[in-house]
């Protein structure tokens, strides 16, 4: 499926699993397209999934790596010839955490990229408040943080897209 011409912003959510990546990644059909990475092979599991990702895209993707300073990178890339796949907001976040950031500070900087950007982007990002209660404190701070992330980010987008199993249900559509 490809949604051709993408709108300015588009954000995909979705559960562990549930296909949001893929789905994504079929909005681009066959045009070129640049995927903005926030993962990193920090173990071989991370790898192996990363390795997975790069060949489900295909040769015809660039792909630049960027852990922690999404809004930066995404402003220097984005142009109306090229779309721009951010995979994901989660990891992104779980970076910043992980590295003492601000959270609230790069938030916003990322919705002010968001608010006019120089060309298509779309997002994927999990959707972790619909499961049970984190056991740790840490994990009910990345569980809050990520349902802010979530709804800041979705605020700024142009289209919202919830896929469960697979399936893509639209949340958000603005002309």
């Amino acid at each position: 499926m490809s949604l051709h011409p993408l709108p300015a912003s588009t954000l995909v959510l979705g559960g562990a699993r549930s296909g949001k990546s893929a789905f994504a990644e079929s909005l681009f059909g066959d045009s070129p397209a640049l995927y903005l990475a926030t993962g990193q092979a920090l173990d071989g599991e991370m790898a192996e999934r990363i390795d997975h990702h790069r060949r489900r895209r295909g040769p015809s993707w660039s792909t630049l790596e960027e852990p922690l300073d999404l809004a930066e990178a995404l402003d220097n890339v984005l142009r109306p010839d090229r779309p721009v796949l951010v995979d994901c907001l989660t990891m992104w976040l779980s970076n910043l955490m992980h590295a003492g950031r601000d959270i609230d500070r790069s938030l916003g900087h990322l919705c002010e990229v968001l608010a006019e950007p120089a060309g298509p982007v779309v997002m994927v990002s999990n959707e972790v408040g619909m499961g049970l209660v984190p056991e740790t404190s840490l994990g009910r701070q990345f569980r809050d943080h990520q349902g802010r992330v979530n709804q800041r980010v979705a605020a700024q987008c142009r289209k919202v897209v919830f896929v469960a199993a697979g399936l893509p249900l639209v949340l958000k559509d603005i002309p």
